[in-house]
């Protein structure tokens, strides 16, 4: 294992360190161990607040979304594990502005089961809260399942457009509604190319021949659908790109927005290659590219390999990806 650390323990504590070093004038921690994280300005007052949470390791997401024009609030577990309950209800408590509070979080048992405590504790509180659960990951369930599916890179436009609604002064239950809305009309495919070694553990997680790649597989190594040779970047795009509209068809003269992901060990160069044959798999289905977003939005460590999230996009959607958001990881002016 080689990987600029110090203790293999002390990995989430000293990264959130660093974090809150960096960007005090944008975060701040409401707990000593730094496991819970509020924008700045937090709470604002007259503004539904939007929580999420989860495990380190994914870089930007979770805590990389907490910003103005974004969320307001995270709870951060350890590498590849659920933050608490508490952790969780501290965030909730710092961010209520009055309007109640939102959570977006993936489809994982650990998650699902804290954040849904935490929901209960902070009702005893007499705060207001909601949730929608991200599942855009077409890979992790047939479809007719989806409710199962796994939640992946595709969680940013439930952020993104939720923020937005929030900042434009959405009650609870539109920026709710934004959210569900956004999770309806999202899917994700990836596909990886060699495994991440967990900083305690010191070793791959799981293997990957050297001339293979595995179809579908989940940012925590979860199994995928097909595992095979190498294959070109085109023929890779064309086979997530059938596979999402596949299960999420897009009319002839629709528009879409499309997030290329790459998952901790893929140059943007290769993402470039992939974001110029979904260009061209689009433009031949008569779809057109309303917005998209290149980089790296939900990794898995050093994990090589790349996921592509297709959005369709409507009206409402186009004036609220516009908005403006500003945080650590991302600017959109």
């Amino acid at each position: 294992m080689k990987k600029l650390i110090n203790d293999p323990e002390n990995v989430a504590v000293e990264m959130l360190e660093g974090l809150l070093l960096a960007h005090s004038d944008q975060l701040r921690s409401v707990r000593s161990d730094n496991r819970a994280l509020v924008r700045a300005e937090a709470p604002v007052e007259g503004k539904v607040g939007i929580a999420t949470g989860g495990g380190s390791g994914h870089l930007p997401l979770f805590l990389g979304y907490v910003g103005k024009g974004m969320l307001d609030g995270v709870a951060v577990g350890d590498i590849f594990a659920s933050p608490s309950s508490q952790q969780m209800l501290d965030v909730t408590r710092a961010i209520n502005g009055g309007k109640g509070v939102l959570y977006i979080y993936g489809n994982y048992g650990g998650d699902v089961m804290n954040f849904d405590m935490a929901m209960e504790l902070a009702d005893l509180e007499g705060i207001q809260v909601e949730r929608v659960v991200a599942t855009d990951d077409v890979a992790s369930m047939p479809k007719g399942h989806e409710e199962q599916r796994r939640g992946v890179a595709g969680m940013f436009y439930l952020y993104k457009l939720a923020a937005a609604k929030a900042e434009l002064g959405g009650s609870l239950e539109e920026v709710k509604r934004i959210a569900e809305k956004a999770n309806d009309n999202v899917r994700t495919m990836g596909v990886a190319m060699t495994p991440c070694i967990l900083p305690a553990v010191g070793r791959p997680t799981f293997e990957i021949g050297d001339g293979e790649m595995e179809i579908g597989m989940g940012i925590h190594g979860e199994p995928g659908i097909h595992r095979g040779e190498m294959r070109t970047a085109d023929s890779v795009a064309e086979t997530l790109v059938a596979s999402i509209l596949d299960d999420m068809p897009v009319e002839k003269g629709g528009s879409v927005s499309v997030l290329i992901n790459g998952l901790g060990a893929t140059p943007l160069e290769e993402l470039y290659i992939v974001y110029r044959a979904v260009h061209q798999l689009l433009k031949q289905r008569d779809i057109t590219i309303y917005s998209h977003y290149i980089g790296e939005y939900a990794t898995s460590l050093e994990m090589a390999g790349m996921s592509i999230s297709i959005l369709r996009v409507d009206d409402e959607f186009r004036e609220l990806l516009k908005f403006p958001f500003t945080t650590p990881f991302r600017i959109q002016n």
